[in-house]
């Protein structure tokens, strides 16, 4: 039973861990897709609130091209971090 438990625990755990570390895909329609690596903006920016409307994350509402550049863009800038050209971002 006590291997049941950790191995159950362990796999949690992994399944967390290879989640955060997963690069997305933004669909960036005619500029070429956005590769967004989740871990990598966790890490540096140490909390979700700077992105998702809360600390828990989740899905973040009317995510668009606008938004995308009013928050990833106008982030990458004030921190001096990260790209801020098109080609920087969008991969064709």
């Amino acid at each position: 039973m006590r291997r049941i438990i950790a191995m159950t625990a362990l796999t949690l755990f992994v399944t967390g861990v290879a989640l955060a570390e997963e690069t997305m895909v933004l669909p960036g329609k005619q500029a070429g897709d956005v590769p967004f690596t989740h871990q990598k903006h966790t890490e540096a920016l140490k909390s979700c609130q700077p992105c998702h409307s809360s600390e828990s994350g989740g899905k973040i509402e009317g995510f668009g091209k606008e938004s995308a550049h009013k928050l990833c863009k106008d982030c990458h800038v004030q921190k001096e971090a990260g790209p801020t050209t098109c080609s920087g971002c969008h991969k064709k």
